[in-house]
């Protein structure tokens, strides 16, 4: 089935709404959320050129196909439903984090189709203030419409996080919320840019604990270990800023592909039993030593799936 294209300022499709009711029996719907800077239709700026094409053909340094990497590649009449959602984020940074809201109570609608039309919740992947928009909808939905939710180096503050979990759709379905210390300083500047440094990123994690939510620092040695002993080899971290790491990082979306595709044979508890119980503190990479001399990473092969 092909990639399906929804936009924020746009009427519900059809089609989407359509191909969604003929969907087989237990076929995923996943909704894919971009971050800031992008905009529909604007070259250099289009979602649809860049992560959400089959083929990037712009910043390639910073895109891989979302699509392709989560198994929505038109080539199995059984692969679900992959709905790109798209919404205008360029502009000044406080007026973004505001326009997410409006953008999220469009993508609460385009979820309450999907599940009046398959009688299934959907999965989510976000990036960046993507991962805001997709919190913020789940205090517009319903109980049960939306089954996972990734968030990846998330642009929103714990608070907001916890009352968005606070809603009968927060309380019903489970994050992965996916922190790098290579993105600190992108966190530390969403801190103090938006809420002048009066409040905490969830690059930090929760200020506590719950039972449907789980924080991934993809970056530690440990986290590292633990996921290739589950059979999901990534690779390691090759930069000390960088905001893109959590998706452009070999390995990783084979991750997230199983946690929304499938997520009954990746229990988040499992998880959360099998990774260290804390992360590291923020600068703890960017301000590390350098490694002695001599010493190298072994080299990572992706393993064959």
């Amino acid at each position: 089935m092909p990639l399906l294209k929804v936009h924020a300022s746009s009427e519900l499709p059809a089609d989407v709404i359509a191909q969604a009711r003929a969907l087989p029996e237990g076929a995923p719907v996943v909704l894919m959320i971009h971050g800031y800077g992008y905009a529909a239709g604007v070259e250099g700026r289009d979602p649809y050129q860049h992560i959400f094409a089959m083929e990037p053909s712009f910043n390639l340094h910073t895109a891989i196909s979302w699509p392709r990497a989560l198994g929505f590649d038109g080539s199995n009449p059984g692969e679900g439903l992959g709905i790109a959602f798209s919404w205008q984020s360029t502009g000044r940074l406080t007026r973004i984090y505001d326009m997410a809201e409006i953008a999220a109570q469009r993508l609460a609608r385009l979820i309450g189709a999907l599940h009046a039309a398959t009688g299934r919740p959907v999965g989510i992947i976000g990036h960046s203030m993507g991962a805001r928009v997709a919190l913020r909808a789940l205090r517009h939905a319903h109980a049960g419409q939306v089954a996972r939710m990734v968030l990846l180096a998330a642009a929103e503050f714990q608070s907001r996080a916890e009352e968005a979990m606070a809603s009968p759709a927060g309380r019903s379905c489970e994050v992965l919320n996916v922190t790098s210390r290579d993105n600190d300083l992108f966190d530390f500047l969403f801190e103090w840019g938006v809420a002048g440094g009066r409040e905490r990123s969830l690059g930090n994690g929760l200020s506590q604990p719950m039972r449907n939510w789980l924080d991934l620092q993809i970056d530690a040695p440990e986290v590292i270990e633990v996921l290739e002993d589950l059979g999901y080899p990534v690779a390691p971290p090759a930069k000390r800023v960088c905001h893109f790491a959590c998706y452009m990082r070999e390995g990783l979306f084979d991750l997230y592909r199983q946690v929304l595709r499938q997520p009954d044979r990746l229990p988040l508890p499992f998880l959360a039993e099998a990774l260290p119980k804390a992360q590291d503190p923020r600068w703890s990479r960017l301000f590390a030593r350098p490694r002695t001399p001599g010493f190298a990473l072994p080299s990572f092969q992706r393993a064959a799936k």
